[in-house]
Parts: C-alpha cells; structure tokens; sequence
C-alpha cells in the first residue's frame, strides 16, 4: 500500500530529501550543457584551426552579449505575471530544457575546412542559440532556490545539493569527454614527422608518431564525436530537468519576485544601483567571478598544457577529477561547519587554502622532469580544491541570503533580476577571462595552424606558467571578494533573519 505524504499546514509537502535531490538535478541538468563550454575554446582552436587572435574577439563578442542576456531574462520573468499550470519558474525551465536537448551540439558543427568567415557565422550564431537557450532554463532555476523554503539552513542543505548536481554534472565531460574526443596519432603517410625520434628509424604504417621533445605519443581531436557528444549530453540534460520539474515543490508565493514596487516599469540602472550596493551580492559575485578565472579560463591552456607538454590531453579530465575530489569531503560535514563557524567564515578559510595550491602550482614549470612536475601540479590542484569545497557547497546559499539582504535593506526582495545581476558578472569572467588567455596564448608562441602537434617547446612550457599564474590569481579573487567585501558573518546573518521573521510575521 503506497504510504500517503503528509502535508504542512500551507498544503504544500514538508521539505525533504526529495526537494534536495530534485535541486541537485536541475544543476546536473545545467551542467551537461555549461561544462562544454571550455570544450568550445579548444574545439574551434584545435580542430577548426581558428587564429588565436580572432577567436578571442568572437568569444568575446558573443559571451558580452551571454553577459546582457542574463538581465534581460531575469527581468522578463519578474514581470510575466501570467499564470502557469506547471508556475512560473517551471515553465520558464522546460522551455529552456528543450532547447538544450539540441543547442549545446550548434556550436560544435564540425566544418574545419570551411572559410574563414563562414567558420565566424557558425561560431557566432551557434553560440548565441546555444547561450540563448541555457539563460531561458539557469537563470529561473538559480532564483528558485529562495522559493522552495524561507528557512536559511534549508536554503545552504539546497546550496550543497546544487554542488552535487553540478560536480557529478561536470564529470561526464571533465573526464569521459577527453577520453572520446582525443585519439593517438599513427603514422599515415603524411604529418610533418616522418621518424622515429627515439629509434633514428622511419616510421611504417600503423606506428605510434611519438613527440620529438618528449618521447611520448602525439594525440589529436576528434571534432566529429564532439559534436555527437554534445548531443548526447543534451538528452541526459533533458531528463535531469524534467525529473527535478516533477518532484521539486515550490513552498514561497512566486508573486512575491518583483523587481518594481508600485507598478513603475523595470529600470536596469535602478536595479543595477541597487545591487552593487548590496555587499552581500558584489562579494559572492567576485568570489564567483574569480572562481571562474580559474576553472573556466584556464580551461584550454590546461588543455593545451597537457597535449604539448605532457601529451596525456586524453586524460587531463582524470587529473583535474582527481584534484577537484577533495570537494566530496566536505558535502557530509558542510551544514555543521556553517552552523558552528558561519558560511563566510568557513569559506574565507578554504580561500587561503586554495591560495596556498596557488603557489606550489607555480614550482611545477620550474621542473625539468615532467612526471615530477605532473605530481607538484596535482599537489597544488588539490589543494586549491580543498580550498574551493567549502564555497561551492556554500556559493548559491550566499546568494540568498544576499536576496534576504536586498529585503533587508531596500524593502524588495528582487529575486530575479538580483540572482541575473549576479549571473552577469559571473558571464563577463567567463567571456572577457578565455578571451584573454587566448590572446595570452597567441602572444606566447600558440600557433593554431599546427593544433597540438608541432607547437615548440617553448610554447608548451609557456602553458605550464599561465595555467599556474590563472589558479592563483583565481585563489587570490575568491579571498578578496570572501573575506574583504561580503560582509555578512554569522552574526549579521543571525540579525537579518530575525529581523526578517518578525517583518513577515507582523504583515501576516
């Protein structure tokens, strides 16, 4: 006999673990899509063969406008008063859901040999599409976390949850992706090496073609399964979000998300004055945004890094797993850490920890023997890991409670557009920070024309010191904006909550 639910005094079902895992699920969701993005940089740089300086610009140009978008959505849902069968924030997912069940695949159409101007129509519209699509479903997803439950400890239990949906959303192409898309090169024929370095021999049909500096076999991407891969990850995005739209009860009234009082229209300077006067926010933003400095930007130089320097790309997702597990360590202890020392505390902790890995990452290119330097740069990534477990486990309850804050302190609560603002910046460092490292790159010998095979020793030890010099500078951007900015400690969080409990219930 199935076991009736028993439901609260609002009717609604008690939050539970079914809320928790259906959370975990939309960010899974999310991430089946988002984590391809620093595949996108290496797939057009390695396969389509872009010049570095071009691919820059396009990157840029697309991901300033991903950056607009984010506000523009926000502000439609705060005012589509419209009633929904599914709700508002629902509706809002499974559109955007349906979308990404073929969008994360249009901007990898494989046509290395198009021209050059068509190669920059593919990008541009593909990536737009693709963007598009992922704002209509992450940014109502992000704000629904303040509506499934007003209680503050049940908000950071969601927080956690989200970073399990979005770790386990990141191992499939962080490790399984690498091993699809990267094959060792065999002599064919052709290629511009045609002997054995080790053996003075020339190669037969069917030989490994083995690096010249390092003795190792060449590896090269297989743009096709890129594009086949992305599709497939779509699917299962698919069904991730469906399943968290299914079980995931809403708990707060949705018409309480406005960004306007008194009917005056949406004004994105107003909201923008707002925001960066909101402590709370800019300080969470700028740890994010220095979070993605790190593992968004230094993407395709790691990438780069392991096909030229240690010509290992096929497992660079296994070594980044590796240095990013430590994470897992701090899921079954987070909601007590939080409670005894408070999230900002617990997170500017982890913050010097991470900066510490900043550091040792910066010996591993002063070694001569690569195996050493692989295990000093592993070292130092996982302990930048350990550092960041503590604020990702935390990061969206931060937001929250900067949400909480707004009401705090301006009277409004602004889901919408606050959590898009946020959204926005975050965007910015992960458009304006790859850019950059691209033009780093070119600048630092990366020749697009030869992909990972024929880049100079120079160069792809040139990638080991920008990989390290990102991680630090990403640890150091997360304690400033932690330590230095948020300003909501236990304390004040404690205060706030009260205030706001007995502001609710004298307008009941």
């Amino acid at each position: 006999m199935k076991k009736e639910v028993q439901l609260g005094a609002d009717g609604k079902r008690p939050f539970g673990m079914l809320d928790k895992i259906a959370y975990a699920a939309g960010d899974f969701g999310c991430n089946m899509s988002f984590a391809l993005k620093g595949t996108v940089q290496t797939f057009w740089l390695v396969f389509m063969m872009m010049e570095t300086g071009l691919l820059s610009a396009l990157l840029l140009l697309v991901q300033v406008w991903d950056a607009v978008n984010d506000p523009l959505i926000g502000s439609l849902i705060d005012n589509d008063k419209r009633n929904y069968k599914m709700g508002k924030f629902k509706t809002y997912i499974f559109i955007g859901a349906c979308g990404l069940l073929v969008a994360g695949a249009a901007v990898f159409l494989p046509f290395p040999n198009a021209s050059v101007v068509v190669k920059a129509i593919l990008f541009i519209l593909g990536y737009i599409v693709w963007d598009a699509c992922y704002t209509v479903a992450n940014v109502p997803y992000g704000s629904m976390l303040s509506l499934i439950t007003e209680d503050s400890g049940e908000r950071a239990q969601l927080s956690t949850w989200r970073s399990i949906g979005s770790m386990f959303g990141n191992i499939v192409p962080m490790v399984v992706l690498p091993m699809l898309i990267w094959q060792k090169v065999t002599y064919d024929g052709s290629g511009q090496y045609h002997t054995n370095p080790l053996t003075g021999e020339a190669y037969k049909i069917g030989d490994p073609v083995l690096d010249p500096m390092t003795g190792e076999q060449f590896e090269t991407l297989l743009g096709e399964r890129v594009f086949w891969a992305a599709l497939i990850m779509g699917i299962f995005g698919f069904v991730a979000f469906m399943f968290m739209i299914k079980k995931i009860t809403i708990r707060v009234d949705e018409s309480s998300v406005k960004t306007n009082e008194g009917g005056e229209k949406f004004n994105i300077i107003k909201s923008f004055g707002k925001f960066m006067k909101n402590r709370p926010a800019v300080g969470a933003t700028v740890a994010a945004m220095g979070m993605f400095l790190g593992m968004q930007s230094a993407t395709t130089a790691n990438t780069i890094m392991f096909a030229t320097y240690f010509n290992k790309a096929s497992m660079s997702g296994v070594v980044q797993m590796i240095g990013f597990l430590p994470m897992v360590l701090f899921l079954p202890f987070i909601k007590k850490m939080v409670n005894k020392f408070g999230k900002k505390e617990a997170s500017v902790a982890g913050t010097i920890v991470s900066v510490v890995g900043g550091i040792i990452m910066l010996v591993f290119p002063t070694l001569e023997n690569r195996d050493i330097a692989l295990v000093v740069y592993l070292i130092g990534l996982v302990l930048f890991g350990i550092g960041m477990g503590v604020y990702t486990c935390v990061s969206w309850a931060l937001m929250a409670d900067a949400i909480d804050y707004n009401e705090w302190k301006y009277g409004s609560r602004e889901e919408g557009t606050v959590y898009s603002l946020h959204s926005f910046f975050r965007k910015l460092a992960q458009g304006i920070g790859p850019s950059v490292v691209l033009v780093f790159m070119g600048v630092l010998g990366y020749d697009s024309k030869l992909g990972t095979i024929g880049q100079t020793f120079e160069t792809s030890h040139n990638m080991c010191w920008l990989v390290a010099g990102l991680y630090l500078f990403s640890a150091v951007v997360q304690f400033v904006g932690l330590a230095l900015i948020y300003n909501m400690d236990k304390k004040t969080l404690e205060k706030m909550n009260s205030e706001l409990e007995a502001k609710r219930a004298a307008s009941k």
